[in-house]
């Protein structure tokens, strides 16, 4: 299969219809996506220096509000900020008991020295560090903490690398490379240095559907921003390579979740 055509000459461009892709599928996006294992917690609370339970905790980017839903179940008192309006939808039709606003971490719509805990789960590269570092040090009180993680594949496991290959040939681009960029885009998520973030790996594993994997593979921007017909075309083929290594059809999705944790003085 051919490559997909060359993304936006603009950067910018690209990145702005990325973030803005998932508003159509936020359905799709809260029954597929991976949620988070409870040792992330854990190592949220331990390098937090302090429980969740009790805390006002800000979710920013908070989506379809996965970890929303995972940090109100510790005890938290949550306040997510979304600023898709897709998102924003699908997050008040499932979690009408957690309140939501319209935003994003450039600019918080949340008063000065108000949350002990701010997270963003999958959603810091949205944002601009120059103005969402500033933005959480003036909304965060003092002693608390800025967490952020990212779900990312195991591409130490045979099949997921092989499976990223596919989908970098389809794309035009370097998949796996971009994962391991990930741990660039942890070293560079305060560029101006004002916090010191410590870093923990959280390995963990879901078994889910082979439609269930497809659907969430789907969601993902890069599929998003590609004509549909294509991304179909794609996954279809997927299936075939994936019920070669998994014909109960179960697939076995192993996650290494990247999380950095800094505490304000």
């Amino acid at each position: 299969m051919t490559a997909a055509p060359p993304p936006p000459a603009d950067p910018q461009a690209q990145h702005t219809a990325r973030a803005g892709s998932f508003n159509a599928v936020a359905a799709r996006y809260a029954a597929n996506r991976p949620s988070y294992p409870p040792a992330l917690l854990d190592a949220v609370e331990e390098l937090a220096g302090r429980p969740l339970s009790g805390a006002r905790a800000v979710d920013v980017g908070a989506g379809t509000g996965i970890a929303s839903t995972l940090l109100h179940a510790r005890g938290a008192d949550v306040l997510a900020v979304e600023p898709g309006a897709g998102m924003a939808a699908e997050f008040r039709r499932a979690l009408p008991h957690i309140p939501l606003v319209r935003g994003d971490g450039n600019a918080l719509p949340v008063a000065d020295a108000t949350a002990d805990l701010i997270t963003y789960a999958q959603a810091w590269h949205w944002t601009d560090p120059a103005r969402s570092v500033p933005e959480a040090l003036r909304v965060l009180r003092p002693g608390g903490a800025l967490a952020l993680w990212w779900n990312t594949n195991a591409l130490d496991v045979d099949w997921i690398a092989e499976a990223a290959g596919r989908a970098g040939r389809f794309l035009g681009t370097d998949v796996a490379g971009e994962q391991r960029k990930a741990g660039e885009r942890v070293e560079q998520a305060d560029p101006s240095g004002r916090l010191d973030f410590t870093r923990r790996t959280v390995r963990w594993s879901r078994r889910v559907p082979v439609d269930t994997h497809l659907a969430n593979v789907a969601t993902h921007s890069a599929f998003l921003v590609i004509p549909e017909e294509r991304a179909a075309a794609f996954l279809e083929q997927e299936r075939a390579h994936l019920l070669e290594v998994f014909p109960d059809g179960m697939v076995e999705e192993t996650y290494d979740v990247l999380l950095i944790v800094a505490r304000t003085p």
